[in-house]
């Protein structure tokens, strides 16, 4: 056939018989069914035919056209590797395609994986967070939430013990009022003033004692001295201050002020709490 041409593989130098149109089907690239090994058909094309007979003792090069030696294969002979049926390419044949659901880039893939780092972290950061700011307010609010789950007061205990605070009845301003109070000269001492006061608790809860503030005026209404006084101060030595005031209770006060170098013409008299 005209069209027949041969082509030699450069390694086990076995000789392939093809076409023109095989070769240019992967652009002259094929694979030796023989050895297997990969090479351009193209710059391996030979000439079978005997060397024309000059009579002289040339000796016979292996690399020259028409290699009389070399066994001679058919293109066939690579069905068993290719099917397409002919000398084909070095490369090997596509990997069928899978599904877009089954095929993930790997930056793709690494880009979730931090992404889900990240959104872990978030969530920790997140609930701790939560919990410091819960164990804020609880701090913060222990007198009261004492004040109304006693049962809780044990264990807000054991955490001011840690934490170095203390559980004290809550500070509600609003539900104590002085009920009555008095100031009057001491008769007996020059100088000596005594006050008497009635501070009651309207709660239904116990309420830390709150600070007194006594202010002396003169004739205008005008404050001559002012005085803090602490609950250790007026509540007397035997009184359970650390307790607070008992619900709807009252608390007596009697103290003896010491006014002998101030002139004062009234009186008035504050809870606070510092």
């Amino acid at each position: 056939m005209s069209d027949e041409k041969f082509t030699r593989c450069p390694e086990c130098r076995t000789v392939f018989r093809v076409t023109p149109e095989q070769l240019a089907r992967r652009g002259g690239q094929v694979r030796c069914g023989h050895c297997k090994t990969a090479f351009d058909g193209v710059e391996e094309l030979i000439s079978v035919a005997p060397p024309p007979f000059d009579g002289g003792d040339a000796p016979v090069d292996d690399a020259a056209p028409g290699p009389p030696t070399v066994t001679l294969r058919d293109a066939q002979a690579l069905e068993a590797s290719w099917p397409e049926g002919a000398a084909t390419a070095a490369t090997p044949p596509p990997a069928p395609l899978a599904s877009p659901a089954a095929v993930e880039p790997a930056g793709a893939g690494e880009k979730r994986g931090r992404r889900a780092v990240v959104l872990a972290f978030c969530a920790l950061a997140a609930v701790a967070l939560v919990v410091l700011l819960a164990g804020q307010a609880v701090f913060h609010y222990r007198d009261e939430l004492v004040a109304r789950w006693p049962a809780a007061k044990p264990l807000l205990a054991e955490m001011c013990a840690v934490a170095g605070c203390m559980v004290r009845p809550p500070h509600e301003i609003a539900d104590l009022s002085i009920q009555a109070s008095d100031l009057q000269a001491d008769p007996a001492h020059k100088g000596l003033l005594m006050l008497t006061a009635t501070l009651r608790n309207r709660a239904a809860t116990a309420l830390a004692y709150p600070h007194l503030e006594l202010a002396l005026t003169d004739a205008q209404d005008q404050v001559v001295v002012r005085r803090a006084l602490a609950p250790a101060e007026y509540a007397g030595g035997t009184t359970d201050i650390a307790s607070g005031i008992p619900p709807n209770g009252e608390v007596a006060v009697k103290l003896f002020i010491d006014a002998s170098a101030t002139t004062q013409a009234g009186y008035r008299l504050y809870l606070f709490y510092p």
